[in-house]
């Protein structure tokens, strides 16, 4: 039997302005939590590495989108920092240098409703490490096939209350299709909408690359991204590596997207804050771009990711 993955877990309590460590292996919540009964709430994951949790604002940033769209009073920014402050150090304390040094470590924020009739949601940071699987997929790319998501790519818009552009608790349909695609020997999905464009992963965003011949010899890499307003939750691993892409010269894109693009690309990747860039080797069971190609921008990509803090 193999034991428990070690969990630091620390809530957000006014009585305790650094958060309040609690024993993530003993009851916490309610059975009555609308988080557990509902999925109502919101969350969001980040990657630490060495103790540094990566892009830290962002992921605040659309903490504080997602709590707002589903009409949630969270606790400031400040108070999140230190709470995930405290759970990072007690994190070092449980494994001590040199097993816990330049550790990866999945951070986690989650907020429920409450229990019904709560004055307040309840908030907590949770401190584990990465899980083998991700990085095995980093390393050797993972099979993707294509499902429909159900919905037109002007869902979000038209009716906002699908709540499309928000990371909530509610993942049941998402961890469904992951487990479809299991059963199908893949592992992931790639989303597509109702009248054909290329949404995201079900834990992930889509990017894809094209590389050029200029007229002077030199190569023209493109970046391309679907389209932020067809009810995707914008990435914040995206719009980090977008940044740095175009620091380096390469040229970006935003769709729209359909699934002959996927297979027309040079590379193509699923990128997530914890996962990082996974590449694609095969839709539908159809080879995507290049080997060669593929593996030189992931290099190329990875190199400017581990750049970003």
């Amino acid at each position: 039997m193999t034991s428990p993955v070690p969990v630091v877990l620390v809530f957000l309590d006014p009585a305790f302005p650094g958060g309040r460590l609690a024993d993530a292996s003993q009851p916490q919540l309610m059975v009555t939590d609308q988080g557990a009964t509902r999925g109502d709430g919101v969350f969001e994951t980040m990657l630490a590495v060495g103790g540094n949790v990566r892009k830290i604002q962002a992921h605040l940033d659309r903490l504080a989108g997602s709590a707002d769209a589903l009409d949630l009073a969270i606790p400031g920014q400040d108070e999140w920092r230190r709470a995930i402050a405290t759970a990072l150090s007690e994190h070092r304390v449980q494994n001590p240098a040199p097993a816990g040094a330049g550790a990866e470590l999945v951070v986690k924020l989650v907020v429920t409703r409450g229990a019904e009739g709560a004055a307040a949601p309840n908030c907590w940071v949770q401190v584990s490490p990465v899980g083998a699987g991700a990085r095995r997929q980093r390393e050797t790319g993972i099979d993707v096939i294509l499902l429909d998501r159900g919905y037109d790519s002007d869902a979000a818009e038209r009716a906002p209350w699908l709540l499309l552009g928000a990371k909530t608790l509610s993942y049941a349909v998402n961890m469904a299709a992951l487990r479809h695609a299991h059963k199908q020997g893949a592992d992931d999905v790639i989303f597509i909408s109702s009248d054909g464009r290329v949404l995201e992963g079900p834990t992930s965003t889509v990017l894809l690359a094209h590389v050029e011949k200029a007229d002077d010899g030199t190569s023209v890499k493109r970046l391309i991204t679907p389209q932020l307003d067809s009810g995707i939750l914008p990435g914040t691993s995206q719009g980090a590596l977008f940044t740095a892409a175009k620091a380096a010269g390469w040229e970006l894109g935003y769709g729209p997207l359909e699934p002959q693009d996927l297979l027309d690309a040079d590379a193509v990747w699923l990128i997530s804050s914890v996962r990082l860039l996974a590449p694609v080797n095969h839709i539908d069971g159809k080879p995507v771009g290049t080997p060669s190609v593929q593996k030189e921008l992931t290099a190329e990509l990875n190199e400017l990711f581990a750049g970003i803090q």
